[in-house]
């Protein structure tokens, strides 16, 4: 491993995908469900037979038996068994609760029968972190399966389960769901993601990427560009224009981004005293701390303490048809 791999890995340790809800989706021709935009990423595995699906952009692309996709933004899609079919939501299916998040889904008509397994999960991190952003609107498992021999592995393992269907399936295909999008992940940015500018390659980069390590680790850190600059090994003038240059702004607007990312953080889901965030991240005081919050963020404190991140209703919620 490269010192420079080293550094990504750090800053990527954090990033996690938590369990929101799955569902086994037993679909019959002709059938199309319309996933709305969401803040959680989605996920969709064809474990047997094929469909399409349509983009945000409007491109249709045809999934086969064994295909996994993952789009990370949670960009609104459709899933059809053909592009003709007109498509209606999620909710609109039948829907049996295996337990929790876990559900058992039946939709479309009398034709061709196709078994997906889908699910949305949600990332400890908001959609302003450096490597969300970056993230292409889908990731197709074809596109790295090259490279990655794993994901062959893990999609055998999920359609043994779902063939089964033995007691506690629900439960291990959520977590190997969990796996095979993190799998996705590492293979894309091992890849270059899909680029060789922008964060990941100031990431990669070996100088950059050790001071990109250190702000990520620390946020609470009262970095100066001074004090990066000697973590470098440069001078401030020689760091300043680097450090422009690779990730495309001032090191004093990076380490502000990161430390109000941390803090909305500490705000939103720890919901922490603003007073107590002001302290952390060493401020002399709560307004100062709140101006600049609100000047990075563009929202109030108080305001992201108050709302947080609701919990998003179950991608397959209960019909009530199914409740009948």
């Amino acid at each position: 491993m490269t010192a420079s791999t080293d550094h990504l890995t750090e800053m990527l340790r954090g990033l996690r995908l938590d369990g929101v809800d799955y569902s086994r989706c037993q679909m019959a021709a002709p059938w199309g469900v319309a996933f709305p935009a969401t803040h959680e990423a989605y996920f969709h595995f064809v474990s047997r037979g094929s469909c399409w699906l349509k983009t945000q952009a409007g491109e249709w692309l045809e999934l086969h038996d064994g295909d996994a996709v993952l789009l990370p933004r949670g960009g609104g899609h459709v899933l059809a068994s053909s592009p003709e079919v007109v498509p209606s939501p999620p909710r609109d299916c039948r829907v049996r609760e295996f337990y929790g998040n876990v559900f058992d889904v039946e939709g479309g008509g009398s034709g061709r029968h196709m078994l997906i397994f889908t699910g949305r999960m949600s990332f400890n991190v908001d959609a302003d972190h450096p490597l969300l952003r970056l993230m292409p609107e889908l990731m197709r498992m074809s596109d790295f399966i090259a490279n990655e021999p794993g994901i062959p592995h893990l999609l055998e393992a999920m359609g043994q389960e779902v063939a089964m269907d033995r007691v506690g399936a629900g439960g291990i295909l959520a977590r190997l769901a969990d796996v095979l999008a993190a799998t996705i992940i590492r293979a894309w940015v091992e890849s270059g993601c899909g680029t060789s500018k922008g964060w990941v390659a100031a990431a990669r980069c070996p100088q950059i990427g050790k001071v990109l390590a250190a702000v990520h680790a620390h946020p609470e850190t009262d970095w100066t560009v001074e004090s990066l600059a000697e973590l470098m090994g440069a001078s401030r003038s020689g760091f300043a224009q680097r450090f422009a240059e690779v990730v495309g702004e001032t090191p004093a607007r990076y380490v502000a981004q990161v430390r109000m990312h941390q803090a909305r953080q500490w705000l939103a889901r720890d919901k922490l005293r603003i007073a107590v965030v002001a302290q952390r991240l060493g401020y002399e005081s709560e307004a100062s701390f709140s101006r600049a919050f609100k000047r990075i963020t563009g929202t109030a404190p108080s305001q992201v303490r108050a709302t947080g991140e609701a919990p998003p209703a179950a991608m397959f919620a209960p019909s009530a048809q199914a409740a009948e």
